[in-house]
């Protein structure tokens, strides 16, 4: 089965929003062995669109689209689906049930806007939507397949999920020579694409089935293994040597797999450890914080997080010796080190962690220059520092130096884990 993927929306030629949509469903689809060629953008134009969807189900057995579903005049997915396929328009009771129930609980005026949501092509199936109002659907006609969902990411993940995806792999299992495509996603930290390509770069070369596929992601690189096999089962047993190769070249970098980022990683063994944490930030101004704090029930284990810009909240706040800014200067180990041991007993944490940098444009010197960051980690066992020389922009050096911050904090963890076995 040939799925194409047809995303509608003007702002997403005008480059307003970014099409996470078709990213998350290629890869929900690759997962189901089901063969995406072609991925199309069109805007709110009904003529546009028309055309481009009579090409997409001349060439794909289903297409996938998503935008184009809401109360506005320039919501004309249903409308131009229902053209193309040659049936009528009608109106879905149960999800204009849903809408007015929406309306009445919340006070607000029951707009004719509001129902064409519920407006579907004619014997299509609907798509029930549960975390909003328009309903999707799954109009076939002539052996081909019109799916369309909300634009919307989070209604449209939990409608993919709950009836699309299932009704594909249905469909797709059906089919002569069915097969089952499978990911495994190595997540490294603290080492460049290029170098990482370069560590395994024969088992690249010699790749059949699975491949193995490098990805630059934001401050980490992704080792992408996929296999394609008849059964999920057969696929991971393809997959199993394969990454076992990987972590004994690179295990050093990787820090988990697949879903799993760095920052909930370190949130599990700081939970399993009954350990406590606390950051000191000057030049990431809080990014570890907020990246810590992005994990449900990181309360359990990050008692806080200063952000001490100034010399002077950094001795009135962590404890900092002003004559040790001035023998070393606020970027130095001594003083990372400083504020993350002055933070950790600050606020009674078994583990401190700062960041003090020059992240520009401004701010540089001969010795100190742009970019310069020193990491600082402390626990009952002694403290660490790390010196970074990071390039790019203001916002970059901050979200690297956050990064390979959690990374020097992933790694002390692991050694504690080490050393306690």
């Amino acid at each position: 089965m040939q799925v194409e993927l047809l995303s509608v929306g003007t702002e997403l030629l005008l480059g307003q929003i970014v099409d996470t949509n078709a990213a998350y469903l290629a890869g929900k689809l690759s997962e189901l062995g089901v063969n995406v060629y072609h991925k199309t953008t069109v805007g709110d134009n009904a003529e546009r669109l028309a055309a481009a969807l009579r090409i997409s189900l001349g060439r794909s057995d289903v297409v996938f689209a998503t935008g184009g579903l809401g109360p506005t005049k320039d919501d004309i997915t249903a409308a131009v689906v229902a053209h193309v396929m040659g049936v009528n328009l009608v109106e879905d009771q149960t999800s204009a049930a849903k809408i007015r129930s929406f309306a009445r609980d919340r006070g607000l005026t029951l707009l004719d806007s509001l129902l064409k949501q519920a407006v579907v092509p004619e014997g299509a199936q609907v798509v029930p939507n549960p975390v909003g109002t328009a309903p999707g659907f799954i109009s076939t006609r002539d052996g081909r397949t019109a799916i369309a969902l909300p634009g919307v990411p989070t209604e449209m993940k939990a409608m993919a999920e709950q009836t699309v995806l299932p009704y594909l792999a249905a469909r797709a299992a059906k089919e002569e020579g069915a097969a089952v495509i499978l990911s495994r996603t190595l997540r490294l930290a603290g080492i460049g694409e290029s170098q990482a390509e370069a560590e395994i770069g024969d088992l690249i070369a010699s790749q059949t089935n699975p491949t193995i596929a490098p990805y630059a992601k934001t401050y980490e690189v992704h080792l992408r293994v996929t296999a394609r096999a008849a059964s999920r089962e057969a696929a991971e047993s393809l997959i199993a040597p394969v990454e076992a190769r990987i972590r004994d070249r690179l295990g050093s970098y990787i820090y988990g797999a697949d879903e799993e980022g760095l920052e909930a990683v370190i949130g599990g063994m700081l939970r399993s450890a009954g350990l406590t944490l606390a950051a000191a930030e000057s030049c990431t101004g809080g990014l570890i914080g907020h990246r810590i704090t992005n994990v449900p029930g990181s309360s359990d284990y990050f008692l806080a997080g200063l952000t001490t810009y100034s010399n002077d909240s950094k001795t009135r706040l962590l404890g900092v010796p002003a004559e040790l800014i001035a023998t070393h200067g606020a970027v130095s180990p001594e003083v990372a080190v400083a504020m993350a041991e002055g933070v950790r007993r600050a606020v009674g944490a078994d583990v401190g962690v700062s960041t003090t940098g020059i992240a520009g444009p401004g701010g540089a010197t001969p010795t100190k220059p742009l970019g310069l960051v020193h990491i600082g980690l402390s626990d009952k066992a002694g403290n660490v520092s790390e010196e970074l020389r990071l390039r790019g922009d203001r916002v970059m050096i901050k979200e690297r130096a956050a990064q390979l911050a959690l990374f020097l904090l992933y790694r002390g963890l692991k050694a504690r884990e080490a050393g306690s076995r």
